[in-house]
C-alpha cells in the first residue's frame, strides 16, 4: 500500500514535466473509443432491457406537484396510400351517378296562374349509352307526377330528360338524355351472388344536389328479403318488393341512386329506408337483376304488361275467421290465400270457369298467400297470350284450371 501512495506523487510529476500534451491527447482517444463501443452496444443493451431507449418523437413534460418528468409521443406525419379498394370502386362509378329533377306543374292558390317548380331531387344511375343517347335507371317514386325531367351531370350541366318507361309497383323508371357529355357508364354485378355481411357500398345525393355523389359504406345485411307496399293506401299490401337490405346509411335524396359491391359493380337501386326514432341501419335496394329485366321491358313498352285475369282479388286473411268455414267451407289446412272477390263477366278468369268466392292458392308451382304475390307472378313471370294454371277451392273442394291471360291496361 505504501509503494502505491509514494510512487502516485512521483509518476504525477512527470507527467506534468514530460508532457501535458499527451494526457489530453490520450483522454481525448479514450472517450471517443468509449463512446464508439457504447454506441455500437446500445441496442443490444436496450433489446436486453438494461436500457431504455428515448425516441426522438418524445417530448418531456415536468409536473410541477411531483417534480416528475412524463413523456408524450409527438404525432409524426406519416405518407400513407389512399388507394383502398372502396376508393377504387367509387372513382370506378361515381361519374355515373346523376341527380334527377322533379320538375311539377302547379297553380297559384290566390292568382291562380300555373306554372312549374322543383318539387324534388333524387339520384340516378347511367348504365347504357348507345346512338348518342345515355340510357338513366332512378325509381318510380322520384319523378312521380313530373311535368317534365331534367338531369344533373357530374359536371354541373343539366340536361332534359324523357320518361322512356315508368312502372308504380316496381318502384322503377328509365330517363333518355343526350349522351354527349356522358363520360361513363356504370357496370352492372349480378345481385343473386351476394352474400351477407360482404361490403356494400351506397352512393347518391342525400337530401338533394348540394350533397351530390354522396358515399357511405356498410354490408349486406340481408337477401331475399320482401317489403309489403300500399301504393292506395287502402290498408292492403297491393305488391311485395323483393330487396336488398343493407346498414350503409340512405337518406332522402338517395333514392335512385346505386348500392354498389367492393368492385365498383351496381347490385342495386337504393330505394326506400325505415325511418323511426328507434331504428337505424335498415335501408333497402332493388336486386339489380330484377332491374335488368324490368328496365329492359319498360324500354321496350313504356310499362309493365301484366298478364290479366280480370278479379278483384282480397286477401283471404282480411276475412273473419268464422266465414272461412261457415261461408267458403274451407279445409282446416289452408292459411292464407286470394278470395276472388268481383269477377267480369267476359273476362279470362270467367271464360276458364272460375267464379266468385272462389279461393286461389296457387298460380303454376308457385303457392299464393295474398294479392300482392298474385300481381306480382302475373307482372313478372307471365305476359299477355301465356297461359297460367290456377288452383283454388270452391265449396271445401281443391279444383284447377287453365286461364289464357289477357293484357292488363296502363
Amino acid at each position: 500500500m505504501g509503494f502505491y501512495d509514494d510512487m502516485y506523487p512521483v509518476e504525477r510529476k512527470k507527467r506534468r514535466e514530460h508532457g501535458v500534451g499527451r494526457l489530453i491527447l490520450t483522454s481525448i482517444t479514450s472517450a471517443v473509443i468509449g463512446g464508439l463501443v457504447v454506441l455500437l452496444m446500445l441496442p443490444t443493451l436496450s433489446k436486453a432491457g438494461y436500457i431504455s431507449m428515448m425516441q426522438s418523437n418524445q417530448a418531456f413534460a415536468k409536473d410541477e406537484t411531483t417534480g416528475a418528468v412524463a413523456t408524450s409521443t409527438l404525432v409524426q406525419p406519416v405518407s400513407v396510400s389512399v388507394d383502398t379498394a372502396t376508393v377504387e370502386a367509387v372513382e370506378k362509378v361515381e361519374d355515373a351517378i346523376v341527380g334527377v329533377i322533379n320538375i311539377r306543374r302547379v297553380t297559384n292558390f290566390w292568382t291562380q296562374q300555373t306554372g312549374t317548380v322543383e318539387s324534388g331531387q333524387g339520384s340516378g344511375v347511367i348504365f347504357e349509352k348507345r346512338n348518342g343517347k345515355a340510357h338513366v335507371i332512378t325509381n318510380y317514386h322520384v319523378i312521380d307526377r313530373a311535368e317534365r325531367v331534367e338531369v344533373s351531370l357530374p359536371n354541373g350541366e343539366k340536361v332534359e330528360a324523357k320518361i322512356l318507361g315508368a312502372d308504380p309497383f316496381t318502384d322503377l323508371a328509365v330517363l333518355e338524355i343526350d349522351g354527349s357529355q356522358v363520360t361513363t357508364v356504370a357496370e352492372l354485378g349480378n345481385s343473386d351472388t351476394l352474400k351477407v355481411g360482404e361490403p356494400a357500398i351506397a352512393i347518391g345525393n342525400p337530401l338533394g344536389l348540394e350533397f351530390s355523389r354522396t358515399v357511405t359504406q356498410g354490408i349486406v345485411s340481408g337477401v331475399d328479403r320482401s317489403m309489403p307496399v300500399d301504393l292506395d293506401n287502402d290498408g292492403q299490401t297491393d305488391w311485395e318488393l323483393d330487396v336488398i337490405q343493407t346498414d350503409a346509411a340512405i337518406n332522402p335524396g338517395n333514392s335512385g341512386g346505386a348500392l354498389l359491391n367492393i368492385r365498383g359493380q351496381v347490385i342495386g337501386i337504393n330505394t326506400l329506408k325505415i325511418a323511426r326514432e328507434d331504428v337505424e341501419g335498415l335501408g333497402f335496394a332493388i336486386p339489380i337483376n330484377d332491374v335488368k329485366v324490368i328496365s329492359k321491358r319498360l324500354m321496350e313498352d313504356g310499362y309493365l304488361k301484366r298478364g290479366y285475369l280480370g278479379i278483384t282479388p282480397r286477401d283471404l286473411t282480411t276475412i273473419p275467421r268464422y266465414a272461412w268455414k261457415e261461408e267458403l267451407h274451407l279445409p282446416d289446412d289452408v292459411k292464407a290465400g286470394v278470395l276472388i272477390w268481383n269477377i267480369g263477366q267476359f273476362t279470362p278468369a270467367a271464360k276458364a270457369g272460375l267464379r266468385q268466392y272462389d279461393v286461389i292458392v296457387k298460380l303454376d308451382d308457385q303457392e299464393i298467400s295474398n294479392g300482392a304475390q298474385l300481381r306480382k307472378y302475373l307482372t313478372l313471370k307471365k305476359t299477355a297470350g301465356q297461359t297460367v294454371e290456377v288452383t283454388y277451392y270452391r265449396d271445401g273442394f281443391l279444383k284447377t284450371t287453365t286461364v289464357t291471360l289477357g293484357e292488363q291496361g296502363r
